[in-house]
């Protein structure tokens, strides 16, 4: 943590830029992006760390991808390269393919090029995710194992439908929302509204060309109608949890969304996550979240933003109702002095950071310190996301130490309901993104650490 007299001093906040009125659709801006100085990526420290548990394991998935560096793959993620062009000769291979980047033994972690002639990596027969290279390892990991098992079955399942949202094939069902939207709380809530509907656009889904292809090349059985069912629900949740957590913190932070030029959001440390593969309507529920909005902008900023995204300057207005997406890539606290300060794009009434990370890395902490600063001084609404709740901990003991004034924090109840496996260490609990949230205005945090520490061991 950097100490107090070194952190960055910012000007006082400059005045309001000119309103902006928001077309009935989601808008992605297709310009290109003009990259800021870049920071430390947390994808590339993501991908790197992977050695750190099995050592190998970063040069298995480039090869397996016919890859010949991390800076392709990066292309790909980032969207600068499309995936038909890996060279595979057909879907059997590319599945294969992919299968074999998880290759490797969860308790001894040896690759398969580690292996000697008379053994073989299989895989856990329940879940069909962990691999073994024979029975003693598997015998010896079955106490770790029998604790994930279960959740790492759905976790190969989703793995696969996945695929669906790449090629298109899964397009998000959205609509006006039937119900009053005090009345839609949570996942339970929301699909309670959607109901008979929903089930329907699914299994329409189901019965498709597409996913009759998918299960044909993926070398095994196809699961029950219910499972894939329970598949498509967990990744919409996925892609939907990102703009619903946006609604939320409108909500908590009570903003007003329907004064006169609309309401602006900042995603900081936005990455492909974010960014690869999001669509015009991916955030359409945010809108349905709000009757009545009049305009909503979403600016993604990060160094690890996909192509496709474009930095977007623009103030002209938009028509109520319109949500506008657009993205920056580069530091947030750059951006700020480059964009907003010059009144080249508006003042945020919200800023939010899906799983910013600085808790886990010195690195990172230090790239995020004067955006942190900076959201603490200018009094800016914002709002986190982590993992876990021991991620919960960490980053509330690191915005106490910054004096940031928390407002709430606690469990999301729009958190993605699919579980994300740690690939170098399958047996670990998977986690759940945006599973909890903070949010923080201003400094003079009312907690101490002593008070704040009894709250979180008490539950949230």
């Amino acid at each position: 943590m950097a100490p107090r007299s070194r952190r960055r001093r910012h000007r006082k906040p400059p005045s309001s830029v000119a309103p902006i009125i928001m077309t009935p659709t989601t808008i992605v801006t297709p310009m290109p992006l003009t990259p800021s100085k870049p920071g430390p990526s947390i994808d590339t420290l993501g991908f790197f760390s992977l050695d750190d548990n099995v050592p190998g394991l970063s040069q298995l998935i480039l090869q397996k991808l016919n890859m010949k560096s991390y800076e392709e793959y990066k292309l790909v993620v980032d969207g600068g390269t499309p995936v038909s062009g890996f060279g595979f000769r057909c879907p059997q291979e590319m599945f294969q393919r992919m299968e074999d980047t998880f290759r490797f033994c969860a308790h001894c972690r040896v690759l398969p090029s580690g292996l000697s002639d008379s053994k073989v990596l299989r895989h856990c027969k329940r879940c069909r995710n962990v691999y073994y290279c024979g029975p003693e390892c598997q015998r010896s990991d079955w106490p770790a194992h029998r604790r994930v098992c279960q959740e790492l079955r759905l976790v190969a399942v989703d793995r696969l439908m996945e695929w669906l949202l790449v090629t298109g094939d899964f397009v998000l069902p959205s609509g006006p929302w039937p119900w009053p939207p005090e009345a839609v709380q949570d996942w339970d809530s929301w699909f309670s509204m959607k109901g008979l509907h929903l089930d329907a656009t699914l299994d329409a889904v189901l019965v498709s060309h597409a996913v009759t292809t998918l299960w044909a090349s993926v070398g095994r059985p196809r699961p029950d109608p219910d499972v894939l069912q329970g598949s498509l629900k967990r990744l919409l949740t996925d892609v939907l949890s990102r703009p619903l957590t946006l609604g939320l913190g409108l909500r908590a932070l009570e903003i007003d969304v329907r004064r006169i030029g609309g309401s602006t959001v900042h995603v900081v440390g936005a990455s492909h996550v974010e960014t690869f593969l999001t669509r015009p309507g991916d955030y359409d529920e945010l809108g349905h979240m709000f009757p009545g909005h009049l305009g909503l902008r979403v600016v993604m900023v990060g160094v690890d933003v996909a192509n496709g995204f474009s930095q977007s300057t623009s103030t002209s207005p938009l028509e109520p109702g319109t949500i506008q997406l657009s993205a920056h890539r580069g530091l947030y606290h750059d951006f700020w002095e480059e964009q907003v300060e010059t009144g080249q794009t508006d003042h945020p009434d919200l800023v939010a950071a899906f799983h910013p990370g600085f808790h886990s890395s010195p690195d990172l902490m230090e790239a995020w310190l004067p955006t942190l600063l900076l959201l603490r001084d200018y009094k800016i609404p914002t709002l986190i996301t982590v993992y876990s709740h021991q991620e919960l901990v960490s980053s509330l003991q690191i915005l106490v130490e910054l004096d940031t004034h928390i407002t709430a924090y606690g469990a999301n109840p729009f958190m993605s309901l699919k579980p994300e496996q740690v690939y170098s260490n399958p047996n670990k609990q998977p986690v759940y993104c945006s599973a909890y949230y903070i949010m923080f205005l201003g400094s003079s945090c009312q907690l101490d650490n002593s008070q704040l520490e009894e709250k979180v061991d008490g539950g949230i």
